[in-house]
This record gives structure tokens, C-alpha cells and sequence, in this order.
């Protein structure tokens, strides 16, 4: 299997760089791993003239299997060095239809591995999702090219961070390890059903014990009456629970 790192970041050995190096050290020995520090390349746009960067540099996204992407979190968003690569490979990376749709072309069916970092700390992260808006950038623009995605890996409080913990490094040696069966998964839906139904169960629960709650304050005996509390209690857990981990969705530590 063929693995391609790219690094987005202003710093070939900085956090963003050890994370990603963390991840390809845990992936099989025969497996054949390579890594593009973007910093190294002038990377420009296509303008119709020759462009022998992006050449190189889209041989070596068709060459690779799983690409383990990494950037920074500036801001709320990705680094602009990540950005700018994504921006400049946008016309290789799918084809257009008439109607200007981006579909998946020659890159579907790859797999990805998403890195990032910020200042903020666990709680903020979790709570705020500092984070959210690289992840979101990643997952548009590699899901328009039809890759699918394996993992996201996090490290949060980085300000004056030199060296990553030994936990953080087994985790994403863990990440690296997982990667050969992980690529070959292309359906969650299964998944999602069961994840779906453990929402359910959990806000029905909630739903039943406030309601009991509620009545005890203020007694309910009529039938709608308790079928509109009912509702409307489970729809505000239900709705805050989907709220969370679809804007929540990844892993932060």
C-alpha cells in the first residue's frame, strides 16, 4: 500500500509535523510511506500554461493509496499553506460537469486520514470546535473527489508545545496502524443506524424521566396534555443531541 503525508504547515518539525510523522510511524513496515512538505513547493494555480508542480504533485496523489493529510488551525480554519495547495489542485482533483457540478474523477475510491492542532484547550475545543472548520474544508474537498475518510486526529493547548506526549504519540501510531483495514471500509451506514438508535433510546429515556419530573410539579392527567410535554421535551433533547454530533463530530483530546 502506498501512503502520502502532506504537511501544510509554516514548520517541517513543529507539532502539525510530528503528529503526521506519529501516524505514518505506526503503519506496516511493507507499506510504502512518502511525504510532501508543501513549504517546498512554489504551488500556483492552473492559468492554461505549463505548471510542472502540480504535475508532481498530482502524480503523487494518483500514486498513493491513503493520503494522511495535516495543517494547522489558524483563526478557526485551516493554514493557509494547506488551503492554497487545495485551492490549486481544485481543477485535478474533480471533473465539472456543463452545469459547473464538481464529481468525483480519478481520485475516488482513495482514502484519507485528517491531521490538525490549536492553541485552545480540551474543554474549549469540545465545547466551541475550534477545530470544526479545517475538518469541514478537508472533508468538503476530499469527499467532492470521492475519497473516503478513515480517521481525524487532534491535539489541542499547542501554544508553547514542543514535543508531543507520549500518550498523543501511541494514539496516532494506533491511527497509522489502522489504516490497512480501515481503507478497505466503504459503508458506515450500518453504523450510523445503530448510533442513530442509541440517540433515540437515550433522548426517550431523558424525555420519560423529566416528564416525570414535571409532574410532579405539575400534575398531568390529561392525555394530550402529556403527549405535547412528551414531544416537545424529546424534540429539544433529540434536536441538541443530532446538533452536537453533527457539528461535534470528531475525535478532540
Amino acid at each position: 500500500m502506498k501512503i502520502l503525508g502532506v504537511l501544510g504547515s509554516h514548520q517541517r518539525d513543529g507539532v502539525n509535523g510530528q503528529l503526521l510523522d506519529a501516524v505514518l510511524a505506526g503503519v506496516k513496515p511493507e507499506d510504502d510511506v512518502e511525504v510532501i512538505f508543501l513549504n517546498d513547493y512554489q504551488i500556483l494555480p492552473d492559468t492554461g500554461k505549463a505548471n510542472p508542480v502540480l504535475d508532481e504533485l498530482e502524480a503523487k496523489l494518483l500514486a498513493a493509496d491513503v493520503w494522511v493529510l495535516a495543517a494547522p488551525t489558524y483563526w478557526g480554519a485551516m493554514s493557509g499553506v494547506m488551503k492554497n495547495f487545495l485551492d490549486c489542485v481544485r481543477q485535478r482533483l474533480v471533473r465539472f460537469n456543463r452545469a459547473g457540478d464538481a464529481l468525483p474523477d480519478r481520485f475516488k475510491g482513495k482514502s484519507y486520514i485528517t491531521i490538525s492542532s490549536c492553541y485552545a484547550s480540551p474543554a474549549e475545543e469540545l465545547v466551541t470546535g475550534v477545530t470544526d472548520g479545517t475538518f469541514r474544508t478537508f472533508d468538503k474537498v476530499l469527499g467532492a473527489a470521492g475519497l473516503l475518510k478513515i480517521r481525524e486526529v487532534v491535539q489541542t493547548k499547542t501554544y508553547g508545545l514542543k514535543t508531543l506526549s507520549a500518550q498523543k504519540q501511541a494514539e496516532c501510531r494506533q491511527v497509522g496502524a489502522s489504516i490497512q483495514s480501515k481503507a478497505k471500509r466503504t459503508d458506515d451506514t450500518v453504523k450510523r443506524y445503530i448510533q442513530l438508535f442509541g440517540m433515540v433510546a437515550c433522548a426517550t429515556l431523558i424525555t420519560m424521566v423529566l416528564q416525570q419530573l414535571v409532574n410532579l410539579v405539575l400534575p398531568i392527567s390529561q392525555f394530550w396534555l402529556n403527549y405535547v410535554s412528551f414531544v416537545l421535551i424529546f424534540f429539544i433533547l433529540l434536536a441538541s443531541v443530532l446538533h452536537f454530533f453533527t457539528v461535534v463530530k470528531h475525535r478532540r483530546h
